[in-house]
This record gives C-alpha cells, sequence and structure tokens, in this order.
C-alpha cells in the first residue's frame, strides 16, 4: 500500500506578475506523493484565494485522508470524498502517476494502443502594466505565436492597442479576470475585435455573467471563474463560447477529461488553462490540451526556475508531453 507525503512549496517569479487581483512575486504550490515500494505517483496543485484556498487548508484537506489513501483509495472514491478543488487535483494526479509506475504503461496508454499525446502551442501571458511596458513586453515575445494579456477594468482598448503593436504577427487572447463590468465589455468588444483578440476570457464576474446572454458577442467568451466542474455547464449554455478546463478548478485529471469531453457534446470550444506552478502541475494538462482550441499552459515560463526534469518548451511555442521522469 502506498505512503503519502505533503509538502507546501515556493518557487519564485522571474519578475513582479500582475493580474486583476493584485500582483505576485511567487508561486506556492503543494506537492503530493504516493509511494508503493519503488513506484512513486506525484501531483502538484495550487491553492486560489479566489476559491477560499490556502496552503494549510489543501494541506489538512490531504491530511484528512491519509488513512484511506494509504489503504488504496482509488480516484473513483477519492472523487466522493473530496470536493473538486486544488486537493483534490493534487491526489487525483499522483493516482495517475502511481497507476502509470506500476503498470509499466504511460498515463495515456489505457487502454493499451492509445495513441502517445502530440506536442501543443501554449500561449504566453503578460501581466497587467502601463502600456508602454506591455508594448515592451509584447515586442520581447513577439515571436511566440499566441499571447495572453491580463488586463483589468483601466485602459482596456489602450493597453491591447500597445500589444498589438509590440507583437503586430500574434494571436492575441484577453483575461480580465472578472474585472469588467458589462458596460465596459459592450464598450470594448467592437474594439477588441479590430485588434485581432481571438478570445475574452471571464470578463464578468461569475455571479453577474448572466449578462453575457444578451450581448452581441462578436469575440468569442470563455468561462474560466464560472466554470469548473460538468455540473456547471447548463448554466452556461447562451452565455459563453468556450471553457477553460483547469485541473485544479476540477479537482483533477478525472473530471478535467470528462468536463471536456461533455463541454464539446455541448457545442462549447475548449481552452486548457492552468495556475502559475511547475512543470508537474501542466505535464497532466497536456491530455487535456489534446485538440483544444486555445491552450494557456505557460506556467513555468513565467518562474525563476523551474521543476528538474520539467517539461520541454520550445521557441516556436510548442510544449512536449512530459517524460516519465516528471510524471505519466
Amino acid at each position: 500500500m502506498p505512503a503519502l507525503a505533503v509538502r507546501r512549496e515556493s518557487w519564485p517569479l522571474a519578475g513582479v506578475f500582475r493580474i486583476s487581483r493584485g500582483a505576485r512575486r511567487a508561486a506556492h504550490t503543494v506537492l503530493v506523493e504516493l509511494r508503493d515500494g519503488d513506484a512513486a505517483g506525484r501531483g502538484e496543485c495550487v491553492p486560489y484565494a479566489r476559491y477560499g484556498e490556502t496552503v494549510e487548508s489543501v494541506i489538512e484537506s490531504i491530511e484528512g485522508l491519509r488513512e484511506d489513501l494509504e489503504r488504496g483509495m482509488g480516484r473513483e472514491a477519492l472523487a466522493g470524498a473530496m470536493d473538486p478543488g486544488a486537493a483534490r487535483n493534487a491526489v487525483d494526479c499522483a493516482l495517475w502517476d502511481l497507476e502509470a509506475k506500476r503498470s509499466g504503461r504511460r498515463a495515456w496508454a489505457a487502454p493499451p494502443g492509445t495513441e502517445p499525446p502530440e506536442p501543443v502551442v501554449t500561449a504566453y501571458t503578460l501581466g497587467i502594466d502601463e502600456p508602454g511596458a506591455m508594448r515592451a513586453a509584447a515586442a520581447r515575445h513577439a515571436a511566440r505565436p499566441v499571447l495572453k494579456v491580463k488586463l483589468d477594468g483601466d485602459r482596456v482598448v489602450e493597453r491591447v492597442a500597445a500589444v498589438r503593436a509590440g507583437a503586430p504577427g500574434a494571436r492575441l487572447i484577453v483575461d480580465a479576470n472578472e474585472a469588467w463590468s458589462a458596460e465596459t465589455l459592450r464598450r470594448c468588444l467592437p474594439e477588441l475585435a479590430e485588434l485581432g483578440v481571438e478570445l475574452v476570457e471571464q470578463p464578468l464576474p461569475a455571479e453577474a455573467d448572466a449578462a453575457l446572454a444578451d450581448l452581441d458577442r462578436v469575440v468569442p467568451i470563455a468561462a474560466d471563474e464560472s466554470c469548473h466542474t460538468r455540473a456547471d455547464l447548463p448554466g452556461l449554455a447562451g452565455r459563453y463560447d468556450v471553457v477553460n478546463v483547469k485541473l485544479d478548478k476540477t479537482g483533477g485529471l478525472t473530471e478535467a477529461l470528462a468536463l471536456r469531453d461533455a463541454a464539446r457534446d455541448a457545442g462549447f470550444g475548449i481552452m486548457v488553462g492552468c495556475m502559475l506552478a511547475t512543470s508537474l502541475a501542466m505535464a497532466p494538462a497536456i491530455l487535456v490540451a489534446q485538440g483544444a482550441r486555445f491552450v494557456d499552459l505557460d506556467g513555468p515560463l513565467l518562474l525563476a526556475r523551474d521543476r528538474e526534469p520539467g517539461l520541454d518548451y520550445h521557441p516556436d511555442g510548442r510544449v512536449s508531453p512530459p517524460p516519465r521522469a516528471l510524471w505519466g
């Protein structure tokens, strides 16, 4: 039976990273390891204050299942014992990894013969700054195929225009993290369309997104904070065009795959996103990102250093599937 180890980690960022909710200088993560003899499965999560999570509360939640996990609790039982969120994500991904290590097959090779995942092209995220600084940052990363622009409710079009000037050939996604009003969205959306923005992520607070049903969505709108699991999908119809699948919201790879497939069946486009974390947190999401319309798995690129071994990020924006030594 596996032995459980849980620990907190802190990963300095390469610089200050600002979104509408504030600035960050480090990524605070929780690592879960389930070891059974020579086989060890690992998972990483990022507690998020927006959902009432802290590092301490996540560790406490995982420790509360220590006895069950060390008696061999599997992923199905885990889903019934923990709510979706960061804690369940770390444990679920560790269980996937442990299953792969025990079987000698990669995590995606179930059933045997399944094609291995392909590299995916990830966006690179630019934090909120003065327009001139955002233009300069965009210019430094102009060779990347996709840039994601963090925004608040101030100088929305000016900031996006600055990024477009700095990276005229890049595809653009913008993310307001719930910071806009319905009026800001109506006013700005046509101009964002003219600037070539391909997606606006969670412009309104989740509790106020009913206004999206009456909006002429000339740019597709993605649900992030409004979509955690399959149970949220019925309420998104008519409001959103795309759902952003994140493992820390779904509570792990198991529900993330199910949400992706259910969302596709319901007619939504798929985005796969991440929190600020290491390659260990990104690795399972690459399985979810196969065929996704938008991929944002750039967390390690924003860190001062990554876990070793990490994912292989290529200059053309591609990120390769994880090596066995990392996960799966």
